[in-house]
């Protein structure tokens, strides 16, 4: 598969990558392909909506889409986890204020006024807990729990519909963060040419190492993003992050989990943390939300936009505004003239994070230190798995990073990583080529450019990176 194209070193040169989500609105070849050459780097694919066959088709068409364009891109698939939902029942239900309510396992409103839901909570919830239904419309407080039962005394009343979402910031939901589903699904994306999964519900490290579990046993070489969308998680952020390949701030859920001001505060820690782990760091929920209607964004959306690039997170995500939305490629146009805009600005601003010590980082440090001394065109970081470029990324400098690999599956993944733009070399021409003439030879670098390169005694192995060469390149 050949997905290597010249590289643009200008100022155009995007380091902030964008995710769009495939949905109605966008589920073609045409539109995929748009997307993608608007500045798409990743796509997710939502497995709570659609069926296994749809799946199957989207991804041959993003694989076909990153081949023509000759771009890496990243497929993330994103399992819907617990359904926490109230059930099925006709029309409306009116709650007011003091109103004492039941919820039950698929209950029959119609029949005995139990409120449905889809997902057994009698077992996780204890009295004196908090319940939000409808995005935090309705709130609740567990009274008791009897048969099964959950008794609710309504705080805030409204009018609630079927299966409308619960949030739960009291309750810890343990292990069964996995469902029957997830596995499932989790079985169709080993086989499917998955990037990452990312991880539903997430409490603690102990829910990211029974994800690793699976994905082990099915051989499978996804990687895991953990999607920070509840208030357990919020707690247990470096413990999270560290079982963990990378971390979502999902804002949506995690805005009902905690106080609303808070979600700032809780989105600064987690992109810090991340990238002190060298991790990548996505933002996620309402980036662009007027655009699902609207041709303009808001002046508060660009706002949000920008001041994620300069917290310097490695990806932005569209969700509704490409999967539902009525101008999805135009919302991707945007997105990335927004990113421009800002990186330009904030060019020669410093930034550092404290990182822990260690031979790896400490490479890396040294390759940006030199190559921003000598202001190189580029740096080159040669590697198997994508972790010499994780790391060189996780310094945060404005000079191109491009990661050379014999492996597909690390090229794609990297493809939403800040700054670095990776490129696929077989592995049979390492021990005939060095690694610059290639480059050259591909028309990726041009004769006259200086770049710093970071590499191993044995090309193509894992964790071997030990060497820096300072290379001109020459016909």
């Amino acid at each position: 598969m050949d997905i290597n194209s010249k590289i643009n070193l200008n100022e155009n040169y995007k380091r902030t990558k964008i995710i769009a989500t495939i949905g109605p609105s966008t589920n073609s070849y045409e539109l995929i392909y748009q997307m993608i050459k608007a500045g798409v780097n990743g796509i997710r694919l939502n497995f709570s909506h659609g069926t296994h066959q749809e799946k199957e088709q989207q991804i041959t068409w993003i694989r076909q889409a990153s081949k023509e364009l000759k771009k890496p891109v990243s497929i993330i698939q994103d399992l819907q986890g617990p359904k926490i939902r109230l059930g099925d029942f006709n029309g409306v239900i009116e709650l007011t204020k003091n109103q004492v309510v039941a919820l039950g396992l698929n209950k029959n409103y119609e029949k005995d006024h139990i409120i449905p839901i889809q997902f057994d909570l009698s077992k996780k919830l204890k009295r004196g807990d908090r319940l939000y239904i409808f995005d935090g419309r309705i709130k609740a407080v567990v009274q008791s729990i009897k048969d099964k039962l959950i008794y609710l005394k309504i705080e805030h009343g409204g009018q609630i519909l079927s299966k409308k979402g619960i949030n739960l910031p009291d309750t810890d939901l343990g292990d069964e963060v996995i469902t029957a589903k997830d596995r499932a699904d989790l079985v169709f994306g080993s086989v499917h040419d998955i990037d990452y999964v990312a991880q539903s519900f997430v409490q603690n490290g102990d829910n990211v190492r029974s994800l690793r579990k699976i994905l082990t046993s099915l051989n499978s070489r996804a990687k895991i993003i953990v999607k920070f969308e509840t208030k357990m998680a919020s707690l247990n952020i470096s413990e999270i992050i560290d079982q963990a390949d990378g971390a979502m701030v999902a804002r949506g859920d995690l805005a009902y989990e905690v106080l609303p001001e808070a979600v700032p505060i809780i989105q600064r820690d987690i992109v810090r943390e991340a990238i002190s782990q060298s991790k990548p760091v996505i933002i996620a929920t309402q980036m662009l939300f007027s655009m699902t209607t609207s041709e303009s964004p808001t002046r508060a959306e660009v706002s949000d936009i920008a001041n994620a690039v300069m917290d310097r997170v490695d990806c932005l995500m569209l969700s509704d505004e490409t999967a539902n939305g009525n101008h999805p490629v135009a919302s991707v146009k945007l997105m990335k003239r927004v990113i421009l805009y800002t990186e330009k600005s904030i060019k020669n601003e410093s930034f550092k994070i404290e990182q822990k010590k260690d031979i790896a980082r400490a490479i890396s440090y040294s390759v940006v230190e030199l190559a921003t001394q000598i202001r190189a065109k580029a740096i080159v970081a040669e590697t198997k798995s994508g972790a010499t470029a994780r790391h060189i990324s996780s310094k945060r400098t404005t000079i191109p990073i491009l990661a050379v690999t014999n492996d597909i599956h690390s090229a794609n993944s990297l493809a939403i990583v800040y700054g670095v733009k990776s490129y696929l070399r077989p592995a049979q021409k390492y021990a005939a080529t060095k690694l610059t003439n290639w480059l050259r030879a591909n028309h990726i670098l041009d004769k006259g450019d200086l770049v710093v390169s970071a590499s191993g005694k044995y090309p193509g192995v894992v964790g071997t990176t030990d060497t820096i060469k300072l290379r001109l390149i020459e016909d």
